[in-house]
């Protein structure tokens, strides 16, 4: 297993005092000595604390876009799309839980061009859900009496809130959830004709007994 590089070391130390302390009581000579590395290592990598947690931040919004992006371009019908986007979404949780975490603490700290920057990744996928979710209604595969703004955002809130309780520990893996929360929507926003596609029969969960099981 290759060492890892002094700007990995740097992020990974940063994102567990970030999460422990908040952004504004962790300083860069705090990083520097937990991560053991120098500041001369620190600034070579970023320009300033700032740009650190912009970078943090930047990780999970990036992946999550570049999924999307594949997931659109690979399938052809909205309710594929959907089914992947979302999949990728939460997947997202596994890799990155600790950057979505310091993200919802502490993105309003973020210094405003890299607030802008971070915005104009965000409103890409924004607008990528909407148009899936309008393709979906324009096909006639999902219902044409859901608003698109409210499924898209029902989406961002109920996969986004996932970092606030998923635990690697849990008795849910992160792909189990992952497919839970697809058959979730789908069942929400497909309309019963597209329910019944026999093409579409592995996107939902197969019945089971009634157990309960604390997440």
């Amino acid at each position: 297993m290759s060492e890892k590089s002094i700007r990995e070391r740097i992020i990974e130390t940063s994102l567990r005092l970030f999460e422990q302390y908040g952004y504004h009581r962790v300083t860069v000579d705090q990083i520097v000595k937990e991560s053991g590395t120098s500041k001369g290592g620190f600034y070579h990598n970023f320009k300033s604390k700032d740009e650190l947690l912009y970078v943090i931040h930047d990780q999970f919004i990036s992946y999550v876009l570049e999924k999307a992006e594949e997931a659109y371009k690979k399938w052809t019908t909205p309710t594929e799309r959907l089914h992947a986007i979302i999949k990728s979404f939460v997947m997202m949780i596994k890799f990155y839980k600790s950057q979505v975490t310091v993200f919802y603490q502490e993105s309003t700290f973020l210094a405003p061009e890299y607030f802008s920057a971070i915005e104009v990744k965000r409103d890409r996928y924004k607008q990528m859900i909407f148009k899936v979710i309008e393709d979906g209604i324009q096909s006639g595969e999902f219902r044409e009496e859901l608003p698109v703004p409210i499924v898209s955002m029902a989406i961002f809130g109920m996969v986004n809130w996932t970092y606030k309780w998923y635990q690697k520990t849990g008795v849910y893996t992160i792909e189990q959830i992952a497919d839970i929360y697809a058959d979730i929507m789908l069942r929400a926003v497909l309309t019963p004709e597209t329910m019944k596609k026999p093409e579409y029969a592995g996107f939902f969960l197969k019945p089971q007994g009634i157990t309960f099981k604390p997440f």
